[in-house]
């Protein structure tokens, strides 16, 4: 009995004590300080994101401090265009990093860079998007949200809003994981959807065509806009147009919580960028110190989060820390 006691206390103990060291792990990474005594490795994160996309800020965050906590050093590059990213890619490969994460929106594009990678002995994850190729590409795993899951939940939850015709909006032509969230939400949405394709760099030119089209089309009853940024606008088009339509989205930030809030935004689909971007790195880190891997090499799901009202207090503080 006095054994079973003993143990029992001393699980209490770590319970009691486990938030507390969470968040003084947590403080200390942010500071900078490394929690590990393993060589400074360097690991490079190249993107497809446009200039200014905050869900990519997000995901640096979390990357940024993994890599703090696991004595990496952390290399950011972007760009939306497939054949610069690719060459960034390769600039990645040629500075001899350590670990290499990279987003596959267009994979065709980054298939024979990607492996070029992998021969050359760097581990490689993909993240955000290229979850059907990763594995091909030979990269160690996938984290991220299935995109076709995550369009079929947002068809569900049109379903249960009662909800009859939707635009599904693309911002980004050739962007395979947007197309995939829009073939998700067909697949399981009671009734109609009509993909917008928009030009996602000329704010001004997406809400002109949202406004053009709700004002020409009095049935669209939902906006579904596949990227937090153009939240905002979209309902700025339907104020506008004079539009009743509900606006839902993809992704999270500062805005949304605050339209969540307010009911501008009826819900958000959250496939949490900060971890994206912590895992990545942290999982880098263990690979290449343990031989560890989640998932057996399976892809590690972030998402989807059905985000609503309910939840718009807590998000809005977290948004402001930049963790979501």
């Amino acid at each position: 009995m006095a054994v079973v006691i003993a143990v029992v206390v001393g699980l209490a103990g770590c319970s009691s004590t486990g938030g507390k060291r969470a968040e003084e792990a947590r403080e200390q990474g942010a500071s900078g300080k490394a929690n590990v005594t393993t060589p400074r490795w360097k690991v490079a994160m190249v993107t497809h994101s446009g200039d200014g996309d905050t869900y990519w800020d997000i995901v640096q965050s979390g990357a940024k401090q993994a890599a703090a906590k696991d004595n990496i050093e952390f290399l950011y590059s972007h760009d939306k265009e497939a054949g610069r990213q690719a060459q960034l890619v390769q600039a990645a490969i040629d500075k001899k990093v350590d670990g290499l994460i990279v987003t596959l929106a267009k994979p065709s594009a980054m298939k024979k860079v990607v492996k070029k990678a992998v021969k050359a002995g760097i581990p490689v994850i993909t993240i955000n998007s290229g979850q059907a190729e990763s594995k091909e590409f030979g990269a160690l795993t996938h984290i991220g949200q299935d995109e076709v899951l995550a369009g079929e939940a947002v068809g569900r939850e049109l379903n249960d809003r009662g909800r009859k015709k939707a635009l599904c909006l693309l911002h980004e032509q050739g962007n395979v994981g947007h197309e995939q969230r829009c073939e998700g939400i067909k697949k399981t949405f009671d009734g109609k959807v009509e993909d917008l394709y928009v030009e996602g760099t000329n704010m001004p030119g997406v809400q002109s065509s949202v406004e053009a089209k709700l004002q020409s089309d009095k049935k669209v009853d939902t906006v579904v806009t596949l990227g937090a940024p153009f939240a905002a606008t979209a309902a700025e088009a339907k104020k506008d147009a004079g539009s009743k339509a509900e606006i839902d989205t993809f992704d999270l930030n500062a805005k949304v919580a605050t339209g969540l809030k307010d009911g501008t935004i009826g819900f958000a689909v959250d496939q949490q960028p900060y971890m994206q971007g912590y895992e990545s790195v942290d999982l880098l880190w263990l690979y290449r110190y343990n031989r560890d891997m989640l998932g057996g090499g399976k892809p590690v799901l972030t998402g989807p989060q059905i985000l609503t009202k309910k939840d718009a207090g807590k998000l809005e503080e977290l948004t402001k820390r930049g963790t979501r």
